[in-house]
């Protein structure tokens, strides 16, 4: 044992200590690694410590604190996640017709889904997913808070009545003389409304959705604790259809008690297109601040979603956390694409009222990643890595999965009142892929567009593929003479179809999905397929085709479907999705879709009002049927 003295003038004492030369070594090193461990103990001090702001600058302060918080939120949400998530499919994973409860989107997704051959891939290195026994985990979001956002933006304020004078025709149109009959049927489809908004008022008021056999609310599990699903969605069509006193009511719910402050996992488009989209519809055509305010505090709620390695935006978000992770069911951590292709529109007039870029930005650079990307034969796949940037899987479909992300490129261009040139080209490359690949013709003469499955046709169309033939028609009104004709014609035929599906049942209501093999044409094949929940795509084609060619059979199409719905889905406390469209005695859902009142009897209406009423000139509608102005010039007021 070496005993150390102090001796007054000896030499420095380290050699005065009469070591060895491995014995300093080893003195040496034990020496450097106290140092190191108590310099290091600086970083465990709290963040008020000033012993620490002696040694470190205040930045690498702060970076430190953050990295602490970033580690503890990381811990607690993988604690918290094995319980929030299920280790399963939730139960709207089972056979839409046997939970006719479910949203529609996520139900067409779940169903497409299941089917899909293959284990999901593996999550490729990096990915901030963690795949544990089936189940996904979200990592916390990183990036700037929207809070911080906000207090870097210059003063901004959006002038509505400037906005308003832009506008080439009255919302509500000029209601010049008219033809009786059409009067009426539209005075019909207004009752309509009317009794379902009654009686959601009745028995639902701040649910979600109205369950009219039990009458009572329904919550669901897709909008993150956010209630009055309905309300949202109706009060645009209760303003154009002039029901003052319930748009009143329903104003006055959004006012009083639509609360925000809510903490659960929500679908990011399916908030999006029904709360935001119906939010911003209303401020647009009422000028109420309410709607604006909370329309904008909403889309805030929304930007943690894109914090991922690409920018794409993860499909499910806790509203509260700013948590995001992706869909159970989706392949390898997947993104969904008519999920993040369908948030356009919604995000620019977010940037638009606010001022603040950032909800633009986040949308362009999924065009950025989108046009990066090598398309198989021209086509959009519809799942996509939002950690790479890569496809999962090669399925390709115009109806659930796909359907509303080529709505959107079109709908992008005429939102830009023709401006947005690089929309424009996306949406004629990939209608041209289209047409090439996906395009068929029955032997029954009818035009259809199949799925696509690594380079197999599926020969199936789904109700929700129904809203093409008035896309096509929407594009085609804007393209060079003959290639007009091509696709309104291509856009007839397409609707005609979609028409041939209603006819050939029995309730003269579309199926879920329709076939082209084994001999049928346009009919459901497979039980889980034969349901009808309210749904709006084919009404929504012949409103357009109605509005640009003035065909009268399309009004005809229409009316039929009032009587059918009235006469099949009419039930005595509101109107409910049917089980089977095949007998003329079918089993309702029990449930009154919110999207019946924001879409599907607004098409309706708008198919038996003059041109002029929202009209298409200023107007482009979101794929909830949620309408967003053209924006024909700069509405940013002066600030003082």
């Amino acid at each position: 044992m070496v005993l150390l003295r102090k001796l007054p003038g000896m030499p420095g004492w380290p050699a005065a200590l009469g070591l060895r030369l491995p014995q300093k070594f080893l003195f040496l090193l034990f020496l450097s690694g106290l140092l190191t461990l108590c310099f290091g103990a600086l970083f465990l001090l709290p963040d008020s410590s000033r012993f620490k702001r002696l040694f470190l600058p205040r930045r690498a302060t702060a970076s430190a604190s953050s990295s602490s918080s970033s580690s503890a939120s990381s811990s607690s949400a993988s604690s918290t996640r094995d319980t929030d998530l299920p280790r399963s499919p939730p139960a709207a994973a089972e056979p839409r017709h046997a939970s006719p409860a479910a949203p529609r989107r996520l139900r067409e997704k779940l169903r497409t889904a299941a089917r899909m051959a293959g284990p999901p891939a593996q999550t490729a290195p990096g990915s901030r997913q963690q795949v544990q026994g089936g189940e996904r985990r979200a990592q916390p979001a990183t990036g700037e808070t929207p809070a911080a956002a906000r207090q870097t933006r210059a003063p901004f304020r959006f002038d509505y009545e400037r906005f308003r004078r832009s506008l080439r025709h009255p919302v509500r149109g000029s209601r010049p003389e008219e033809d009786p009959e059409t009067r009426a049927r539209r005075l019909k489809i207004k009752e309509m409304m009317k009794f379902a908004w009654d009686n959601y008022k009745q028995y639902a008021l701040g649910k979600n959705e109205l369950r009219p056999l039990t009458k009572n609310g329904h919550i669901g599990n897709m909008f993150g604790g956010l209630r009055g699903a309905t309300v949202v969605d109706a009060l645009d069509t209760l303003y154009i259809m002039e029901l003052e006193e319930e748009f009143q009511e329903a104003k006055n719910w959004v006012e009083k008690s639509f609360d925000l402050n809510v903490n659960g996992e929500a679908s990011l488009f399916e908030v999006n297109i029904r709360y935001v989209g119906g939010l911003l519809a209303a401020y647009y055509l009422t000028g109420e601040e309410v709607f604006k305010s909370k329309a904008l505090e909403l889309g805030e709620k929304l930007l943690p979603a894109f914090n991922t390695p690409t920018g794409i935006p993860r499909g499910v978000i806790n509203l509260g956390s700013g948590m995001s992770w992706s869909w159970g069911w989706a392949s390898a951590g997947s993104s969904i694409l008519a999920e993040f292709g369908t948030l356009h529109l919604e995000f620019l007039h977010l940037s638009e009222l606010s001022g603040n870029p950032v909800f633009a930005e986040k949308v362009m650079n999924i065009r950025r990643v989108l046009n990066r990307v090598e398309k198989p034969q021209g086509l959009y796949p519809n799942f996509l890595s939002p950690v790479t940037g890569n496809w999962v899987q090669h399925h390709v479909s115009i109806g659930g999965l796909g359907d509303s992300f080529y709505e959107y490129l079109i709908k992008s261009w005429l939102m830009s009142d023709k401006k947005d040139s690089e929309a424009k080209k996306m949406y004629d490359d990939a209608l041209e892929a289209i047409e090439k690949h996906l395009v068929k013709k029955s032997a029954g003469g009818l035009t259809y567009i199949a799925e696509w499955r690594g380079g197999i046709p599926d020969h199936k169309m789904g109700h929700l593929a129904c809203f093409s033939g008035g896309m096509i028609a929407l594009g085609a009104e804007h393209a060079g003479e003959e290639r007009r004709k091509h696709y309104m014609d291509l856009a007839a035929e397409i609707t005609n179809t979609c028409h041939e599906s209603y006819e050939r049942s029995d309730t003269k209501l579309g199926p879920e999905a329709f076939r082209f093999d084994a001999g049928t044409e346009a009919m459901a094949t497979r039980l889980s397929e034969r349901y009808y929940i309210l749904r709006p795509e084919v009404v929504e084609s012949y409103m357009y085709m109605w509005r640009l060619t003035h065909d009268p059979k399309y009004r005809q199409w229409g009316w039929e479907v009032v009587k059918a719905l009235e006469k099949h889905c009419r039930v005595e406390a509101g109107f409910s999705g049917i089980r089977d469209v095949y007998t003329t005695t079918p089993t309702h859902d029990n449930m009154q879709q919110s999207f019946f009142l924001a879409e599907t009897l607004k098409y309706l209406y708008l198919l038996f009002c003059e041109d002029d009423v929202l009209s298409l000139d200023d107007w482009v509608f979101n794929t909830e049927a949620h309408p967003l102005p053209i924006n024909h010039t700069n509405f940013k007021a002066n600030v003082q």
